[in-house]
């Protein structure tokens, strides 16, 4: 069982997306696959999720409405005639996935071609000419508040409007970049580095913004007509799924490898960030240390116009016209391989390169640790931050474990005063490093309690009775801070080891994941290398030593911060179908005892410093403000009262700015960590030290502008 199951906490801000990436062989319906397919769907979710719900018709009334929002989401296609049509399938998702007859699917794919198709006719049309940014008129953006269109007039009616206010955001997007490029080619005439740029008239803006967006939809509905079984079958799965609790999800096996590149936080290709140009591969981005990084032929404006790869593109694959999503599955491949990229040059000449892929480490998913110096206070406090519990299941790879005990191994050597331990928009990973991590901060002791479906309890413990750092201990947390960020800020609270600080509360995320791998199945194997793919099912509950679970309520920290972030509904509690929460029986522990914390005192200290504060009066100001236009979801599409409105909101950004840097802290002793521990080459020093000129400065700028990491 465990060899079938990876156990992972996990919090994601994103819902997957069913959109296919790029053109592609579409997938046809394979009737014998879907029902094998949901059968191991359906065995999944009865017998492993922590609710022990059975798939019937309650559930396919539910997931019907979740398929809708899946396959349009924003109210944009369907009429309200093709949602009748489609409602005589409500009751019966539970009975297609049982006997791979997905006739839903069928009929969705061919009443969202239909109006696709439409859609992109009234694309050509509206396109033909300019629209009339004078006429007062608005948008509901919110598709909650909206109904769907009762005829396809009306339908027609809001395509105009929303290809009306794309362009004009994007006219007025034109227009600011304008503004800030001149003011950049005065400064750099004046110091004689940069020739004066043409300046674009009016007219010629938004003509600009006229052509952008229609070439924008004109892709996003090609795309959405390349849709083919596997997108549906994915959110068809989803919306049962989804039903159970909102981290259970399934993962075809293009999702499943871009979820182990996210967990493992290293990936094999050749380490270049791309991005779409138009119809175009662009190369925005080299990744230092990586394979195309050490090659130094492939560079940042590269356009990638052909892949050549002897295992899957032996006659070259044309990349002009596909996603980047879909170019890059092209590009990746295993460590030791070759790939030839067709590129343009910035002159417009062409070249081929040669590059043999390798693993790529990307440093921004991994642990970094800096001396802070604090100058007026005479403070020396080394400062880690940890983005995520990431852990390479595969055997050979990082954990967020190992790296953190090298960072505090190299602080302590530093002599700091003190460690902040910075999980503030750490979403979770693996829980085996919420277990590990927490132990290298006590002697020894139970650290999580973990609750499964059948109301058996097991407790995760740290056994080893050595403690890597024993010092005074700050854990930053805020609202996006979730599962195994809050399984170690609770255990740290309980234990009276660190003072937790951040905004009122934590996620509130309190469940386990397993990634149950549906190809080890036999009977997946009939269906070739392609698979099944994975689900991610919620299998349990977690509980802090207390007895208490963090589901919704999350962690309160001891000293509370206002937060950057307070005007979102971002947390648990906000997911539809999230689960309850409850408690257990509390644990016996032994409480830190070297060096206890005075909370009231730091909790009075801190209140008075925050109330003196102008970034913080500037903070809840921005807060206020922002809670007050969350629902302002209609918008104007009235160039003057666009305008207008644009002026107010640039005054109150300008009074909210919070760049200034505090002049009193000194940022040290981090190049080594910052490039995630990459060992680079002699020969290769002065390179990687001008490709990270720019990162050092940003993180430096970070710190010293970060007012939570101040007050900690």
């Amino acid at each position: 069982m465990r060899k079938f199951l990876v156990f992972l906490l996990l919090f994601s801000l994103t819902q997957f997306q069913a959109v296919a990436a790029g053109p592609k062989e579409k997938a046809k319906a394979d009737p014998r696959k879907d029902k094998v397919l949901g059968m191991l769907i359906k065995n999944a979710l009865e017998n492993y999720h922590y609710k022990s719900m059975v798939i019937n018709d309650e559930v396919s009334k539910k997931a019907f409405d979740e398929y809708l929002k899946r396959v349009d989401y924003g109210k944009q296609f369907l009429l309200q005639s093709d949602i009748k049509e489609l409602e005589k399938f409500r009751m019966q998702m539970d009975d297609q996935l049982s006997d791979g007859k997905m006739t839903l699917l069928e009929v969705t794919e061919k009443i969202l071609n239909k109006r696709v198709a439409q859609a992109d006719k009234l694309r050509e049309e509206y396109f033909k000419k300019e629209f009339d940014f004078s006429k007062k008129e608005e948008l509901e953006l919110d598709p909650e508040k909206r109904k769907w269109a009762t005829s396809e007039d009306e339908a027609k009616e809001h395509w105009r409007k929303i290809f009306k206010n794309y362009t004009l955001t994007r006219y007025l997007a034109i227009k600011d970049e304008q503004k800030e490029n001149e003011e950049e080619t005065k400064k750099e005439k004046e110091k004689k580095k940069k020739k004066v740029e043409k300046k674009l008239t009016d007219t010629e803006m938004r003509k600009e913004a006229h052509e952008k967006i229609d070439k924008k939809y004109k892709k996003i509905f090609k795309r959405l007509l390349e849709r083919d079984h596997i997108d549906y079958m994915e959110s068809f799965v989803n919306a049962i799924a989804n039903i159970y609790d909102p981290h259970t999800v399934y993962m075809p096996p293009k999702r499943k490898e871009d979820f182990d590149i996210d967990i493992s936080g290293s990936l094999e290709g050749i380490g270049a960030v791309l991005q779409e140009d138009g119809d175009y591969i662009k190369v925005v981005n080299i990744v230092a240390g990586g394979a195309a990084w050490r090659g130094k032929e492939l560079e940042v404006d590269d356009v990638i116009l052909l892949v050549k790869d002897e295992y899957k593109a032996k006659e070259g694959v044309d990349l002009v016209g596909m996603g980047v999503d879909e170019a890059v599955r092209y590009i990746r491949g295993k460590k030791g391989t070759i790939v030839k990229l067709t590129v343009k040059k910035s002159d417009g000449s062409r070249k081929t390169i040669a590059i043999t892929r390798d693993k790529i480490k990307i440093a921004a998913s991994y642990s970094k640790s800096s001396v802070i110096t604090h100058n007026k206070l005479g403070l020396k406090v080394g400062y880690i931050t940890v983005p995520k519990f990431y852990r390479d299941f595969g055997g050979g790879g990082r954990n967020c474990t190992d790296d953190v005990r090298r960072e505090l191994e190299s602080l302590k050597k530093q002599n700091v005063d003190a460690v902040i331990l910075d999980l503030r928009n750490n979403g979770g990973g693996a829980l085996e490093d919420a277990r590990q991590m927490s132990g290298l901060f006590i002697k020894s002791g139970p650290i999580v309690q973990i609750k499964d479906h059948r109301q058996k309890i097991d407790v995760l413990r740290d056994d080893d009775t050595s403690v890597v750092y024993d010092g005074p201990l700050i854990v930053m947390t805020n609202r996006f801070s979730a599962s195994a960020s809050e399984i170690l800020a609770g255990a740290m609270q309980d234990y009276g080891r660190a003072v937790i600080v951040g905004g009122e509360y934590s996620h509130g995320k309190g469940t386990v994941q397993a990634v149950l791998d549906l190809n080890r199945n036999p009977i997946a194997a009939m269906f070739g290398e392609a698979g099944m793919g994975a689900l991610k099912v919620t299998i349990q509950k977690f509980y802090r030593v207390t007895g208490a679970s963090t589901q919704y309520k999350g962690v309160t920290p001891d000293i509370i911060l206002p937060d950057p972030m307070g005007y979102t509904k971002s947390r648990e509690k906000d997911l539809e179908y999230s689960l309850k929460w409850d408690k257990v029986k509390p644990l016996n522990y032994t409480p830190w005892k070297k060096g206890a914390y005075d909370m009231a005192l730091l909790k009075k200290r801190s209140e008075e410093r925050i109330k003196k504060s102008k970034k913080y009066q500037m903070i809840q100001k921005s807060v206020d403000y922002l809670t007050s236009r969350r629902e302002d979801t209609l918008v104007s599409l009235n160039l003057d009262t666009v305008l207008k409105e644009d002026e107010e909101n640039a005054k109150m950004t300008k009074q909210l700015k919070l760049e200034e840097e505090n002049k009193e802290i000194l940022v040290s002793n981090f190049e080594k960590s910052l490039r995630g521990n990459v060992d680079i080459k002699a020969e290769d020093e002065d390179h990687w030290k001008e490709d990270f000129k720019k990162s050092k400065e940003e993180w430096v700028k970070q710190l010293r502008t970060d007012a939570g990491l101040e007050e900690a």
